[in-house]
C-alpha cells in the first residue's frame, strides 16, 4: 500500500519515490487534516468555471486511489478506498461534494428500494428518509463521511493532464500546478472527463437501434412530455417561410431509432419553499422575452378548459416544496442547450452553464411576471421562492448543473436494454439498478405542420438487472489502472437506468473495492478475480442478484 504524501512540487518525483519508501501512512499530517473543509478562495457565485490563482507552491499527492469527481460515485469511491485500508484523496472541480444529490436532487430516483445496498443503503439511511431530504443536509453528510474516513479532499482542482505511460495512468496534473500521483485511479465526473483524457474510447450521443439490436435507443416521438394540444411552430402562425419559433430545429423528417451526436437535455433542480419564506425568483442578465415565444404559444394555445395542473402529465412545471423538475416539451429543461457539454472545454462549457442560468432563471420570471401568462398561473408561480437557508452562495439557486448524460465510457461490455430488460444477465454483478429506462427530450422538430418533442423515453425495467463489473474498466489495451463507476459503458437508452445517483453511489463503492483488490494482488484492473471482488462486495452488503422481497405476512 502506498503511504499518503504531500510534498512542494519542485522536490520532483524522484524525491517524492524515495521518500516514499519509509513514509509511514499519513506521513504529512497537513495532507489529511480537515479533509472535507470548505475552500477558502472567494465565493465565485453562479459559476461552473472560473479564474483561480496558480498555487503558491505546487503540491504533490500520492495515494494508493486517486478519485476524480465530486459526485455520489466518487464519495463513495474515496470512502470505500479507506475502509479497504487504502490511502486515498477526492479531487473535486468545484467547492462542493455530492454532485447532484447536493443541489437539488432530492426526490431521489429510488426505482427499486430494496435493490440498493452496500454505501447507497447506508447513505440513505443516515439521511434519515430515502427521498425529499434538503440539498444541504445531503452534503453536511456525505462531508462527515468523508471527514470520518479521513480522506484529503482537494476542492477547485480542474484537471488539466493525465500522464501515462504505455496503457497505464501515472498522474493526474491539475490547471493550478498540482498534481496526485497514484496506483488506481477513478473517474467520477459526470461527463468523463478523465477518461477521455486518459484517451480511453467513448461515445456520445445516442446510437441507433442498429447498433445493438435496441428497439428504444436514437430519434424518438412518444406520448409522454408531449404537447398536449397541436401547437404551431412559426414566427407568424400558419406561415413557414416566416420562420420556426426559438427552441425548436429545422431539419427534414427522420427515421425513428437513427442515431446521432445529441444529448438529452439539462437543467437545474431548482428546490422551492413558500414565497414567504424565500427568495424571489431573479430576473437574469441577458434576459430575452423573445426566447420564451414557444411556451407563450403553448400557454395560449390551450383549449377551453384544459388544466395546468404543474405535474409531469400537464406542466408546464413540476411545481412544488422542494426538488422541482421538468414537466412537459416545454419546461425547464434547455432543449437542445446540452449537445457541445461533454467535450466541450471548461471555458465553453461556462458559456453553456450560464446559457442554462439564463434561460432556467428566464423561464421562471417569465412565468412569474409576463402578461401573456394566464394570471392564475402567474399568481400561482408567485406562491413559491428560492430558499434562503440552501445555496447561499448562488442565492438560493443550485449550484450545479444537472448533467444527465455526458460521455459513456465504451469497453469491452457494454450495457444495452436487453441488460435492463432481462434478456441478457452479466455474470460479473458489482450492484444493481432499477429504474425506468429514462431520456430526457433532446430537440423539438416540426411533424405535420406541428411542433413535437422529441426523444423523451420512459420504458420499465421488469425488475432490478446486475451492472457488469466489465462495464466500468476500460478494455486493457486503452488503460489497466482506471475504473469508471458513472460515465459506464452502455448504449444511451441502458444508461437512462444505471444513471441514479444511487446506483452511482453504489457503483463508486464497488470500484474502490475492486482497485484496492486490484493493488493487495500487484495486477490491473482487468485481472482481478471476480470471486474474490464479489465475496467483498456480499461482505459490505452489496446486492448483486435480485431476489424478490418476501410478501408481507397477512393479518387474518
Amino acid at each position: 500500500m502506498l503511504p499518503q504524501i504531500r510534498l512542494p512540487l519542485a522536490l520532483g518525483v524522484a524525491a517524492l519515490l524515495a521518500t516514499a519508501i519509509t513514509a509511514p501512512l499519513h506521513a504529512d499530517a497537513d495532507a489529511a487534516a480537515a479533509p472535507a473543509s470548505a475552500p477558502t478562495t472567494p465565493n465565485p457565485g453562479l459559476r461552473y468555471h472560473y479564474p483561480l490563482p496558480a498555487a503558491a507552491t505546487p503540491q504533490i499527492l500520492r495515494v494508493d486511489i486517486c478519485v476524480y469527481g465530486g459526485t455520489p460515485g466518487g464519495v463513495g469511491a474515496a470512502v470505500q478506498a479507506r475502509r479497504m485500508g487504502k490511502t486515498s484523496a477526492l479531487a473535486v472541480f468545484r467547492r462542493h461534494v455530492g454532485g447532484l444529490t447536493a443541489a437539488g436532487l432530492t426526490a431521489v430516483d429510488l426505482g427499486k428500494k430494496e435493490s440498493i445496498g452496500g454505501m447507497a443503503e447506508e447513505f440513505l439511511n443516515r439521511m434519515g428518509k430515502w427521498s425529499g431530504f434538503r440539498a444541504a443536509d445531503a452534503e453536511q453528510t456525505m462531508r462527515a463521511m468523508l471527514t470520518e474516513a479521513d480522506v484529503p479532499v482537494w476542492f477547485e482542482h480542474r484537471l488539466a493532464r493525465v500522464e501515462k505511460s504505455d496503457n497505464r495512468i501515472r498522474a493526474l496534473v491539475f490547471e493550478n500546478g498540482d498534481r496526485i500521483e497514484a496506483a488506481m485511479f477513478i473517474d467520477a465526473t459526470y461527463e468523463g472527463d478523465l477518461l477521455a483524457r486518459a484517451g480511453v474510447s467513448f461515445h456520445v450521443g445516442r446510437e441507433g437501434n442498429a447498433a445493438y439490436g435496441e428497439a428504444f435507443n436514437g430519434y424518438f416521438i412518444a406520448d409522454k412530455h408531449q404537447f398536449r394540444f397541436p401547437v404551431d411552430p412559426y414566427r407568424t402562425p400558419g406561415d413557414p417561410q416566416s420562420g420556426l419559433l426559438p427552441g425548436i430545429s429545422a431539419g427534414p423528417p427522420r427515421t425513428e431509432g437513427s442515431g446521432d451526436k445529441w444529448v438529452q437535455a439539462y437543467n437545474f433542480r431548482m428546490w422551492l419553499t413558500t414565497a414567504a419564506a424565500g427568495r424571489a425568483f431573479p430576473q437574469p442578465a441577458g434576459y430575452n422575452r423573445a426566447d420564451y415565444a414557444l411556451l407563450e404559444r403553448y400557454l395560449t394555445s390551450a383549449p377551453a378548459g384544459f388544466v395546468w395542473d404543474w405535474t409531469y402529465r400537464n406542466g408546464p412545471v413540476k411545481l412544488n416544496l422542494g426538488d422541482c423538475n421538468n414537466a412537459g416539451p416545454v419546461s425547464t429543461d434547455f432543449i437542445g442547450g446540452s449537445n457541445r457539454w461533454p467535450e466541450a472545454d471548461y471555458a465553453e462549457r461556462e458559456k453553456i452553464f450560464q446559457a442554462h442560468v439564463t434561460y432556467q432563471q428566464g423561464m421562471m420570471w417569465f412565468l412569474a411576471h409576463d402578461p401573456a401568462v394566464p394570471e392564475k398561473l402567474r399568481a400561482h408561480v408567485n406562491t413559491f421562492g428560492l430558499p434562503g437557508d440552501q445555496f447561499e452562495e448562488t442565492a438560493g439557486w443550485p449550484h450545479e448543473l444537472y448533467v444527465r448524460e455526458g460521455r459513456r465510457l465504451v469497453s469491452d461490455y457494454v450495457m444495452t436494454e436487453h441488460d435492463c430488460k432481462g434478456k441478457v444477465v452479466a455474470a460479473d454483478s458489482v450492484g444493481l439498478a432499477s429504474y425506468t429506462m429514462d431520456s430526457h427530450h433532446t430537440s423539438r422538430v416540426v411533424v405535420d405542420g406541428v411542433v413535437k418533442a422529441e426523444g423523451n423515453v420512459e420504458k420499465s425495467t421488469p425488475q432490478p438487472f446486475p451492472v457488469s463489473y466489465r462495464a466500468m474498466i476500460p478494455r486493457a489495451r486503452e488503460c489497466t489502472n482506471l475504473l469508471v463507476p458513472v460515465a459506464v459503458s452502455s448504449s444511451h437508452i441502458a444508461f437512462g437506468s444505471t444513471r441514479m445517483e444511487p446506483v452511482f453511489m453504489l457503483l463508486g463503492q464497488s470500484a474502490a473495492t475492486a482497485a484496492s483488490l486490484a493493488i493487495d494482488a500487484k495486477t490491473s484492473v482487468q485481472a482481478v478475480p471476480y470471486p474474490t471482488l464479489r465475496a467483498r462486495l456480499l461482505q459490505d452488503r452489496q446486492r448483486l442478484v435480485w431476489t424478490a422481497p418476501a410478501p408481507a405476512p397477512v393479518t387474518k
